[in-house]
């Protein structure tokens, strides 16, 4: 795997930050953020809800979404 060296500027605060979790956790500075950024890409996309309903918006062509909704749901409450 090819790797490239990058200059990031963070606030002093962040980097802080940075540095004691990544001491308490054991890795380098570099190790943290390229972590990070694994969880960033794994999480990209994975809003599934989101997803589904831009690809499902718009198919429901049966009139009234709401009234069907509540004529189905009388039907449960009368059994």
């Amino acid at each position: 795997m090819a790797t490239t060296r990058t200059i990031v500027t963070i606030p002093e605060k962040e980097k802080r930050w940075l540095k004691a979790f990544s001491k308490t956790h054991g890795m380098s500075m570099g190790e943290a953020i390229r972590q990070g950024l694994a969880c960033l890409k794994a999480a990209d996309g994975k809003d599934s809800y989101k997803q589904l309903v831009q690809e499902t918006r718009g198919i429901w062509n049966q009139g009234d979404g709401l009234a069907y909704q509540k004529r189905i749901r009388a039907e449960w409450e009368t059994r």
